[in-house]
């Protein structure tokens, strides 16, 4: 490690002590090597960021690393990857309402921090002011949950054969949700055994890439298995409910579907390629796509 590396993890030991932070999440490819040397002055509690699960195993082994957290190998922003990870980790019961996380990030071709800065989980996560993270994930795997906020970042980034597409995963109560919604295509997954149509069978995500190009929402169940595609959702947003202006019919349909149900709902903008997750009709975080 560099001494601007060892400087920076230095001073943010201190920050680490005099906020209580819960955690410093580190972008692990800033480091050429695991090799953090005990001997120095780290913060107390460190998680590394990973793409994908490439060399995790040696990282396991460093006693100076807490835990480790994997983000998908896609095309978005610096904050943008501390909040995917932060997502994963409240799904995974590492971090709860009120935590305070240092966040260290930088540009990994020139392999050095650059960039701290502290994220309230109750603040930038505003939805939670009103409610707890086990609440917020409740009725909904939170495996199911991750593998579609996976293949939302996927067609965000990458598109559908080059070109940019935009759908709605509605997951979880969906038998509420199929009531407020009607079908607009023929279902395409009608007929399937439900083991050939769960999100989590990996050799299934080309197909539902594929079928994102189609208008209307996804329909999962919350064990993950595909109900239906194609699906308008016929909810309108309550009125005089504060909306932020300039999004469209796919993000207040997915406002209110999730308002009147216990769904969580997924968002990929096709304009934008931001992914923005809602629940109880209000955005609970976007995902903004890199500039290229």
């Amino acid at each position: 490690m560099d001494a601007l590396n060892g400087m920076i993890l230095e001073f943010t030991a201190k920050l680490e002590e005099q906020i209580s932070a819960r955690a410093v999440l580190v972008n692990r490819d800033l480091f050429s090597e695991v090799g953090l040397k005990p001997d120095q002055t780290l913060p107390a509690h460190m998680i590394f960021i990973t793409r994908g699960r490439e060399g995790i195993e040696e990282i396991e082994k460093d006693p100076v690393v807490e835990g480790i957290i994997t983000i998908p190998d896609v095309n978005v922003t610096r904050l943008s990857q501390m909040k995917i990870a932060i997502i994963k980790g409240m799904t995974e019961g590492k971090f709860v309402k009120g935590d305070k996380l240092i966040c260290l990030t930088g540009i990994q071709r020139l392999g050095y921090i650059d960039s701290i800065f502290v994220i309230d989980v109750e603040s930038e996560f505003e939805v939670l002011a009103s409610q707890d993270i086990s609440d917020f994930f409740h009725g909904v795997h939170p495996e199911v949950f991750e593998a579609i906020l996976n293949i939302s970042l996927e067609l965000a980034a990458q598109g559908r054969e080059g070109r940019p597409v935009g759908t709605i995963f509605v997951i979880g109560d969906h038998e509420k949700v199929l009531q407020l919604s009607r079908q607009m295509i023929i279902n395409p997954f009608m007929g399937y055994p439900e083991e050939e149509r769960n999100v989590m069978d990996r050799d299934l995500r080309d197909t539902i890439k594929e079928f994102s190009a189609l208008d209307g929402a996804f329909v999962v169940r919350e064990d993950g298995v595909l109900m239906t595609a194609g699906r308008h959702l016929n909810v309108a947003l309550e009125s005089g409910k504060e909306f932020p202006k300039g999004l469209g019919s796919r993000h207040i349909s997915a406002a209110g579907v999730t308002n009147v149900t216990d769904a969580i709902a997924i968002v990929v903008s096709e304009s934008t390629g931001t992914v923005r997750i809602f629940r109880k009709g209000r955005i609970f975080v976007d995902i903004e796509k890199a500039l290229v």
